[in-house]
């Protein structure tokens, strides 16, 4: 199940897995109406790639989230996740494997406990399972995979968790203050037929799983509340507008007892005082613009909610004169009221600004938070539109202070790739690139130099807490 790297010698040479800044010296200002070369490198002055891995041939499948705890970035991938070495983020290494398949393997740590979300039907719940292919649901399994990370250079399987409709996301729920326990919010939906015999509609709910910290192996779901009780959004008028049959993926800022939801056709504000129970405060929908609700970003202040619309389904070209600037965009919302009063207002679009070539798939993907004292910044990530740097500080005029983006992988197919998620993890922005690798970038603004003093020892981007308190 594990490989591990002890070092990185002549053969890693050879499958390309040094640290260099592939193509570095193509980094240059763009002109935003010019479309780069194939696999071109152009970026804002500011920000600039540092270091560049290559996938290896262990886990050669598509890259996903990221996870941090201290030196390490552990990159989720199709075929398992890797385990980065990223004290020097200018020379990342690849310090271990773990082969363990399964679609999306959303990744999350808490402590020495790392969880893996598995969207796929699989035959069994080991790592060395098989895409299912038997109608029986009680012959496949899908859902939640805890590793022990207290040697993150030799991960071992502790325990798996099933769930409904499998775990297209996972986010780390911490318990309230002297509770031995941290929760597992899983998100999943169903859109398939062949979802049909592991994932039953109405599937309007979440799976929330309990997991003693000094007790993994008794992690359970403990509950399953429903999130839409009306069944939520039916969809349309648009064809490309989803209805909701469950959530895509929830962020949570456990500080203030509150979540944002971003489900499908429905972004929601949940009160999660009580962790088991998280309770619908608000709703929201966009008819006019908005296809799939599929991330959520809260401020540091918690007065703001940015919600990314999945327009395409991760697999359109949507950053181009022919979509326009606010649909397939992020919304800006402001959180407003107080108590179960509270609901959400809209204040402005954002999108990158540059055109995308039609053979591009881009689309608002995963961001997180620069720790910038008294502003609004994020780091967002937009496949082949490559990595946006934005300031919605003004929740009504948001703005990109800085990009970075690799040029088409073809000119005359439309091809995925590009920047699944990119995060701000100690004083630089890590890159998950779905089909070729990882990506170390530097901002170098006077906007943000104050986030290079801030530091957390853990980081997961959908548990959001106070940098301030770092």
């Amino acid at each position: 199940m594990l490989k591990r790297l002890a070092a990185v010698g002549a053969a890693a040479l050879a499958a390309g897995m040094l640290a260099a800044p592939a193509s570095s010296a193509a980094q240059a200002p763009a002109d935003p109406g010019a479309i780069p070369g194939v696999d071109e490198i152009v970026s804002s002055p500011n920000l600039k790639q540092v270091a560049h891995l290559d996938k290896s041939a262990v886990l050669p499948g598509t890259n996903t989230d990221w996870t941090f705890k201290g030196r390490y970035a552990f990159g989720g991938n199709y075929d398992g996740f890797y385990v980065y070495d990223v004290k020097n983020p200018k020379a990342p290494t690849i310090a271990a494997q773990v082969l363990c398949p399964g679609s999306q393997n959303d990744i999350s740590i808490s402590g020495n406990l790392l969880f893996l979300g598995t969207d796929s039907q699989r035959t069994n719940d080991t790592c060395t399972n098989a895409a299912s292919t038997t109608e029986v649901p009680g012959d496949r399994w899908e859902g939640i995979k805890i590793f022990d990370i207290s040697d993150p250079l030799t991960p071992k399987y502790l325990k798996s968790v099933k769930t409904d409709c499998g775990s297209h996301t996972l986010t780390l729920v911490p318990g309230k203050r002297g509770e031995k326990n941290v929760y597992l919010y899983v998100s999943s939906y169903n859109l398939a037929a062949a979802d049909l015999p592991n994932c039953a509609l109405p599937h309007d709910k979440i799976s929330v799983v309990k997991v003693p910290v000094r007790n993994p192996t008794a992690a359970a779901v403990v509950a399953t509340p429903v999130v839409f009780p009306d069944g939520g959004n039916p969809g349309g008028p648009r064809p490309e507008q989803r209805a909701t049959t469950g959530c895509h993926d929830i962020t949570v800022y456990a500080e203030k007892n509150i979540a944002a939801g971003a489900c499908m056709g429905d972004g929601v504000l949940f009160d999660i005082s009580n962790r088991t129970s998280p309770r619908v405060i608000t709703t929201v929908r966009d008819v006019e613009n908005f296809a799939f609700w599929h991330s959520a970003t809260f401020n540091n202040a918690g007065t703001k909610v940015v919600f990314t619309d999945e327009l395409g389904g991760g697999g359109a070209a949507t950053c181009n004169e022919a979509v326009g600037p606010n649909r397939g965009a992020d919304a800006v919302y402001d959180i407003v009221g107080k108590g179960d009063k509270r609901r959400l207002e809209f204040r402005s679009y954002f999108k990158i600004p540059r055109i995308n070539a039609d053979t591009e798939v881009c689309v608002a993907h995963n961001g997180s938070l620069i720790p910038v004292p008294g502003r609004d910044i994020m780091v967002q990530a937009w496949y082949l539109g490559g990595i946006s740097v934005w300031d919605f500080t003004n929740s009504r005029k948001p703005k990109e202070i800085a990009f970075w983006e690799r040029g088409p992988i073809s000119t005359t197919t439309l091809t995925g790739g590009g920047s699944w998620s990119a995060y701000w993890y100690n004083g630089f922005i890590y890159s998950n690139d779905i089909t070729k690798g990882i990506d170390v970038l530097e901002l170098r603004d006077i906007r943000t130099a104050v986030a290079k003093h801030f530091r957390t020892d853990v980081f997961n981007a959908q548990t959001q807490d106070n940098f301030l308190r770092w």
